[in-house]
């Protein structure tokens, strides 16, 4: 099987880039070919015998809009004059201005533009609110212009299919796939606290994202803080930029939260804390929280989560992801009770086990294949009903 992958990333490193990354070292391994159509790929795909990177973007561009729009043009130049060289290709959302047969659904603009926590509402004034209306509007457009036109779509959770069907799509054309977890690299195991410079002696939750914008939603978990005396935080995502440190000062819990920046150590991280909290506001299949759960950590998330109904004994789950006061609850709960924590913990970790990385590829492999085979199925019926018509003709 011919393969090409329309994405922005193909990295063992990033959250959709590491799905891409999953679906291509499968293929090879399974002897396909693969070609990534993205602005970066990692080395391992690109220097395969049977792998192949075409760099859609080569020159530095201002604005993520504005890269959109020109790898968007660049890739559906380069597929237009070499389509024919492929018996599937796939794209990650919109990203291309051509069709793809398989569009992966991650994320749904129009969702999260129509969810009542979308931050970015008419009611704010400012350049950058109006620059995130103008992003989310754009891409909602086009991605549903995307789904639409293609043979198949795999979403991530029930939860991201369940909003792609209201474009009107239909439930045949729907499948699927969760994204996965790697159970070697993330494992409970002795905490190493040490390594971040963090106190044995205290009970510890983590929270794991983007600290820049609002959707991961830090500050409720601050502000629960603030009824959980007893506990700390910890924080990675990159500082620079962001307003949470000083929304910690405000709410006088700073001396409990250490912001330790970005960080590629975070298999060693989630082994040295005590429990996962991620409120997110709109997530539709986050590997964080895969990775948490792999870990043995108990998790907390918001119902705004694709990945919340498969939670069960390992963690638990409020509905409403500004909901401070039901937060704290759950924290103390999870303080004061060690046992309960632990039990937890464990459930978490089997429920992972069934999510690896090696199931995710496979799911995705397999649609290709019966997109495939339908279509072989179509093209045989269609040359039998030929023949039919021509020996009907020489009867007469």
């Amino acid at each position: 099987m011919r393969i090409a992958l329309v994405t922005h990333k193909v990295d063992f490193q990033d959250g959709q880039g590491r799905v891409n990354y999953e679906i291509a070292k499968a293929a090879l391994d399974r002897g396909h070919s693969v070609t990534v159509i993205a602005e970066y790929c990692s080395s391992e795909i690109a220097n395969h015998p049977r792998g192949r990177f075409i760099c859609a973007r080569e020159i530095p561009i201002p604005t993520q809009l504005l890269r959109n729009i020109y790898f968007a043009e660049k890739s559906a130049r380069w597929l237009r004059q070499h389509r024919d060289e492929f018996d599937i290709i796939q794209a990650n959302g919109f990203v291309t201005w051509e069709p793809a047969d398989i569009v992966a659904v991650h994320f749904v603009h129009s969702a999260w533009l129509r969810n009542p926590f979308f931050p970015f509402h008419w009611s704010s004034f400012s350049p950058y609110a109006y620059y995130q209306r103008l992003i989310t509007i754009i891409n909602g457009h086009y991605e549903k212009k995307a789904f639409r036109s293609a043979d198949k779509l795999i979403a991530v959770s029930r939860f991201t299919a369940g909003e792609v069907a209201e474009y009107g799509i239909s439930q045949e054309k729907l499948v699927v796939v969760h994204n996965g977890v790697d159970i070697e690299e993330f494992h409970p195991g002795p905490a190493v606290r040490s390594e971040f410079g963090l106190s044995e002696e205290i009970p510890l939750a983590l929270f794991v994202g983007d600290i820049k914008t609002t959707r991961k939603n830090l500050e409720t978990v601050l502000k629960a803080m603030q009824s959980v005396p007893e506990l700390h935080l910890v924080v990675a995502g990159k500082v620079e930029g962001s307003p949470y440190p000083a929304i910690a000062e405000e709410l006088k819990v700073s001396d409990r939260v250490h912001f330790i920046g970005k960080t590629s150590k975070i298999a060693s991280l989630m082994r040295s804390v005590d429990f996962f909290v991620f409120p997110s506001r709109y997530e539709a299949h986050p590997l964080v929280l895969l990775e948490a759960m792999a870990s043995g950590l108990p998790v907390v998330v918001s119902g705004n989560f694709g990945a919340a109904d498969y939670i069960h004994a390992g963690g638990r789950v409020f509905d409403d992801p500004n909901d401070a006061s039901a937060l704290a609850t759950i924290m103390e709960e999870l303080v004061r009770f060690p046992e309960k924590r632990k039990s937890m913990g464990v459930a978490a970790r089997e429920q992972a086990l069934n999510m690896q990385w090696s199931q995710t590829a496979a799911g995705y492999l397999d649609v290709y294949e019966e997109l495939l085979e339908k279509r072989r199925q179509s093209a045989s019926a269609g040359h039998l009903s030929m023949d039919d018509v021509a020996n009907s003709q020489e009867k007469k």
